[in-house]
């Protein structure tokens, strides 16, 4: 009975906490979480859990927690919807409210009716004010003023955010575009990496053969010096971009240089190039390149662009301070930084700052740099005359040792990782080996971190892309002694704050948004989202209705359309079984070989026969038929956006991620190829030799 009593006290306390006590598995079994777990991640929280005692008195604390606030720490709301504010003052005292607009006007909030019983707390007794916040206020980043008559003064921020966001005007209502992974699109001119010039290009040409956006993978910021991690889903800061997609030579201050340091400045671009048509080396391609930007950033800039870098830079704040000192630190300590220099605030830190006062300058001037050569990639597309441009992905997480952790270490749980419970390919579950944002300390902070990630972002193309949007909701947290992934629970997030911030950055920015939700959802999550304009995703081979392939006529209105991923092979090598090999000369197959065969070739005769039922396949099934017919069915569904994945484009066979492995396969180090596995570069793009898969999905999409 002890026992029992002392889980339901902790079960309680969890509750209150956002913390999962009980959740269904992927099989629908019903799972109690471990005693541990929720002692492991209440703990992460800051919570006692030490005694029933301490559960007890956690308990009463996080009852009375906002009673002990004149005003929330941050109120988020729609636009269409009033909403209530309640105001926590010594029991009869007088008090009023206002807003405070950030355009500089001011709204008095009109107290309302609601009685609630007072309570003492700490010593006093404590009334509940409640103030109407009416609808219709203008979007932006508002404060909340409360006056205490004779006492005190109390202000919150309030986000006043869009009721759902809006499509741009495509033609037909819809519209579709390139999927690519950027670093791999190399050209003459790039130093052996895709870049934001690249990019550009790209966008011309395929604005030219009906595209309305090209969707990259995440470009945030890397280690400051090699080595740099590839894969662009593990970033050291998703506030910031990398400058590995800088082209040095459309940085103005390029001109200033003599003819000399010009010459010098190529060989190093050719050298960065050399055997890149194999494998990427990122590292040999950044120190060179990092060379030139040092270069460049030595010769100075003219008094307008030193005035222009000088707003630019204040604009930024903190952020980028932090983050340019973690850069000199990095590249002056190497990863980890030594004990003494990871708190962001010690004497030490700054002393060392002040010591490379100048690379923290010039690590500041190329976000400067690269913010402007990305924005320069949005204005190329849609000046060619794609309606919505750059397609920006967001990655669910941050590197545990990166820029983010060390700026604002508050902000991350310590002791934890994010990743998913167990399912049917990860018996013992995932782990991502993330950090994930605390809830509490989001809110206190007033989503700033979530704010200024999605504002940065947004400012540099016309779209979204938010991998495992369901983080905005729930994350499956991890405690760091856990015997397996599948050891962990699920924290709940204010999903309506964070797809409110999300939603009012995206808006300013005129961007659309597109969730990344595969995989199993709650479904009304995805009502939740749709109803607040957020696309969802789907790819063609995950799509499945009453055991066969959903037709397209049942996919959403409200989504983004694929034929696959980049975590699956592209069809020239899907459809050859490449996945099935990959993994069985890897070792990592679930089932034994001869199995593992059979259910692709099932999977591809019931994706063979669906596509014959929707009159896009005749009875050619050769792979060049597939693909043809299988990117007509996607554009056939209703959905608003369908994306075409560059590789199916060039008869790319390679896959360029491997889930579940790290160093065993190349993972995001494939240039882009074609059927042979020759390269294929941007000039090759332009010469209109891989065009067909575009005309086929233009005249599918716009028949």
């Amino acid at each position: 009975m002890g026992e029992q009593r002392s889980y339901h006290l902790l079960s309680g306390l969890a509750d209150m906490c956002g913390v999962a006590t009980e959740y269904w598995d992927f099989s629908g079994h019903h799972q109690r979480v471990s005693e541990e777990t929720l002692r492991a991640v209440l703990a992460a929280l800051d919570v006692d859990t030490s005694s029933d005692d301490a559960i007890a008195a956690a308990h009463a604390r996080r009852d009375e927690e906002p009673w002990r606030h004149i005003l929330p720490p941050c109120t988020v709301n729609q636009d269409d919807h009033n909403t209530w504010v309640p105001v926590h003052v010594p029991h009869g005292a007088a008090v009023r409210c206002h807003l405070e607009l950030e355009d500089g006007g001011r709204v008095e909030l009109n107290q309302v009716d609601h009685w609630v019983e007072p309570r003492v707390i700490d010593g006093v007794l404590t009334g509940r004010a409640t103030f109407d916040i009416p609808a219709g206020l203008p979007l932006g980043w508002h404060t909340i003023v409360a006056e205490i008559e004779g006492q005190s003064r109390a202000q919150a921020p309030f986000a006043n955010t869009p009721a759902r966001l809006e499509l741009p005007r495509l033609r037909d209502e819809r519209g579709w575009g390139i999927m690519a992974q950027l670093y791999s699109v190399r050209s003459a001119g790039s130093w052996g990496i895709g870049d934001a010039h690249d990019l550009a290009d790209i966008a011309r040409w395929a604005a030219g053969r009906g595209a309305d956006f090209v969707l990259i993978n995440p470009v945030h910021a890397g280690e400051a010096v090699p080595p740099v991690t590839p894969s662009p889903y593990l970033p050291a800061s998703r506030l910031f971009a990398s400058p590995l997609y800088i082209r040095p030579e459309d940085i103005d201050e390029y001109a200033r240089l003599d003819a000399g340091t010009r010459t010098r400045i190529e060989r190093w671009r050719q050298r960065a190039c050399e055997g890149q048509d194999e494998l990427l080396d990122r590292d040999r391609a950044w120190q060179l390149k990092l060379a030139a930007l040092d270069t460049i950033f030595a010769v100075g800039r003219s008094e307008e662009r030193a005035q222009d870098f000088a707003a630019w830079r204040k604009a930024q704040g903190e952020d980028l301070e932090r983050f340019a000192a973690w850069c000199a630190l990095n590249e002056r300590w190497g990863l980890p930084l030594p004990e003494h220099l990871r708190d962001v605030d010690s004497e030490e830190v700054a002393v060392e700052c002040r010591k490379l006062s100048g690379r923290c300058d010039f690590y500041a001037w190329l976000q400067w740099i690269v913010a402007e050569q990305f924005a320069a990639a949005q204005e190329a597309a849609t000046a060619a005359g794609m309606r919505i441009g750059i397609m920006h992905d967001l990655a669910v997480g941050v590197h545990k040792r990166g820029a983010d952790t060390w700026a604002r270490p508050e902000a991350f749980a310590q002791g934890i990782a994010v990743g998913a419970p167990a399912d049917m390919y990860n018996q013992l579950g995932q782990n991502w080996s993330q950090p994930p944002w605390r809830p509490d300390t989001l809110e206190a902070q007033g989503y700033a971190p979530l704010r200024d990630m999605v504002r940065r972002l947004a400012r540099m193309g016309g779209a979204l892309r938010l991998d495992h949007i369901m983080g905005l909701f729930r994350l499956w947290w991890i405690p760091q002694d856990a015997d397996t992934p599948a050891d962990g629970t699920y924290l709940r997030y204010r999903f309506d704050h964070m797809v409110g911030v999300m939603a009012l950055e995206a808006a300013r920015a005129g961007c659309v948004v597109v969730g990344e939700d595969l995989g199993t959802v709650e479904p009304w999550v995805r009502d939740y989202l749709a109803e607040r304009g957020v696309l969802g995703t789907a790819v063609a081979w995950f799509e499945y209705e009453d055991g066969k392939p959903r037709p397209p006529a049942h996919y959403r209105r409200l989504q983004l359309a694929a034929v696959n991923t980049h975590d699956l092979p592209p069809l020239a090598g899907y459809l050859r079984d490449e996945h099935v090999r990959i993994r069985a000369d890897l070792g990592i197959l679930e089932f034994g070989e001869d199995e593992e065969y059979a259910r692709a070739k099932a999977e591809r005769d019931a994706m063979a026969e669906a596509l014959r039922e929707a009159g896009v396949l005749g009875e050619d099934d050769s792979v060049e038929a597939m693909t043809d017919a299988l990117y007509r069915f996607v554009a056939a569904a209703p959905s608003a956006l369908v994306s075409l994945s560059l590789t199916d484009a060039t008869g790319e066979r390679r896959a360029q991620n491997q889930p579940g492995t790290d160093r065993e396969y190349p993972n995001w180090s494939i240039p882009l190829g074609d059927g042979d596995g020759t390269a294929v570069m941007v000039e090759d793009l332009a010469s209109g030799a891989f065009d067909h898969l575009l005309d086929v999905v233009e005249s599918a999409v716009h028949a």
